[in-house]
Order: structure tokens, then sequence, then C-alpha cells
């Protein structure tokens, strides 16, 4: 390991807005997010496979109201998204650093507002379909702790992966589902905020379509 991840590392392991194995926190939020993190009760937003948390920050910065979580396994990552909501001064953010499959151990149920995906991998090969983070058995685990009403979206440049989602997603017949194959040529762009990612700005500078969907939990 490069000696700038050990520092990036030791950094994250200061830092009160990163949540991760080792810290006492890490296993005493699930159900607690408001009351022990961020102390008040205002509605709470995650972003799945943050990355450098571009989206949460930008969300964060949108809604000073609201409180925005980031997910990603990656510390590095979750230094740098860390290092620019300390910079911006934002307190309605938090970097929690763990695999996807383990999320539940973290939220309790109906704890969450809103779960945005952003970019995730696409898993293309067929082995790798029940790794793909709208494959039923995430979805029904988001679903689990999004409150009633809550909402969940997706923005991907992965024509498979969002014809897959779509497919999935209409097979479950959920409700309120809304989705299009090229966003910003759509009306459901007020949907995003307005916030890009440094991904998403490299695809629609390719002119690759944005992809982009969204449903409510019952």
């Amino acid at each position: 390991m490069g000696r700038g991840k050990l520092e990036k590392f030791a950094v994250n392991a200061t830092r009160r807005n990163v949540v991760e194995p080792g810290k006492e926190l890490f296993e005493q939020l699930k159900g607690r997010w408001n009351s022990e993190f961020f102390q008040n009760e205002n509605p709470i937003i995650l972003e799945v496979g943050c990355g450098k948390g571009e989206y949460t920050i930008g969300m964060a910065q949108r809604y000073p109201d609201k409180n925005f979580i980031g997910i990603d396994i990656k510390g590095n990552r979750i230094w740098k998204g860390s290092t620019l909501a300390e910079e911006a001064g934002l307190t309605n953010v938090a970097f929690l650093r763990i695999f996807i499959e383990t999320l539940e151990q973290h939220f309790g149920e109906s704890e969450v507002d809103e779960i945005w995906i952003t970019f995730p991998d696409p898993r293309p090969r067929k082995r790798d379909i029940k790794r793909r983070l709208t494959s039923p058995r995430f979805l029904e685990m988001y679903e689990r702790i999004l409150k009633p009403g809550g909402k969940l979206h997706l923005k991907t440049d992965s024509a498979s992966l969002f014809e897959y989602s779509v497919e999935v997603l209409e097979e479950r017949n959920v409700a309120n589902f809304l989705h299009t194959w090229d966003l910003y040529q759509s009306t459901l762009q007020e949907h995003t905020m307005g916030i890009y990612t440094t991904f998403e700005k490299t695809y629609l500078e390719q002119e690759v379509p944005i992809k982009y969907l969204q449903y409510t939990v019952g």
C-alpha cells in the first residue's frame, strides 16, 4: 500500500465525519443516526457507492436542512469526500466505510428517507447479476431501511445496467416509477438537482446519454 493511502487512512481515523471499523460509533448508530450523530431530526439521504462523495457534497450544500451519508468501501475515496465536506464547512454530512452488503447492520428499519445510486459498477457478466446494486436482493434491502414514501434514485451511463434495472422494477410493480434513457433531454432532470459527478461530466463530453430512474417505496 502506498504511503499516500496510509496517510489518508490516518486522517480518516481522526475525522468525526468518517464512520469506519475501529471507531466507537461504528456499531452503535443503527436506528440512531439522527439522535447520536447528527443530533437533529432531519431527513436522512444516502448515496450508495459514493466514490469521492461529489453527489453527497452537492446535495448537502443545497439542502442544509437534510442529513447526507456517503457510503463506500474505499478509504481513499472516503478521505476525499470528507475533505471536501470539511473544506465546505458542512455539518450535515457523514461518510460510512462499509461493504454495501452490510447496509442493514448500520441502518434501522424505515430510518432513511432517500437513497441515491450514482454511476455504480454495471457488473455486465451474467455471473455477477446478484452483485448489481439494483438486483432484487439489494432493492429489498434498500426498501427495508427506507421509510414508507421514501424514494430510490439511479443515475448511470450503462445501457445494459439500466435496461436490467427497468426490467426488475417493472416486474416488481413499484409505485410512482419514472425513468428516462436520456436524462438531459427529458423533464426528469429537475429531480437530479443539477449535480454532476466527474464520471458524469466525462460521459456527457463523450455524448453518452445519462439514464435515470426513481420510484417510491410503499
